[in-house]
């Protein structure tokens, strides 16, 4: 355990970081996955509510620095690509 002041303080710092960066990841996922079942049952227009939605957390999540820029792209060209397959 750390003894020195601000060496306590940056624990605290890192691991209240650590956790909000922990529930903004899962909630991405949880929004990814939602748009995938959407996929799955075929509701076009679900999965559509459903992408905007999860773009809209996956960018907020790149602005605050929990995904690097090109990551979180990527993860809303992936899902938008699959979204657009839908027949």
């Amino acid at each position: 355990m750390a003894n020195i002041k601000s060496a306590k303080k940056r624990i605290l710092v890192s691991r209240t970081k650590t956790e909000r960066n922990k529930s903004i990841r899962s909630s991405v996922k949880t929004a990814m996955k939602k748009v995938f079942a959407a996929i799955e049952s075929g509701d076009k227009a679900a999965a559509q509510t459903a992408l905007v939605s999860a773009t809209k957390l996956i960018e907020s999540a790149a602005s605050k620095g929990v995904y690097h820029k090109n990551n979180a792209s990527r993860k809303v060209s992936r899902l938008a690509l699959a979204v657009n397959k839908m027949a």
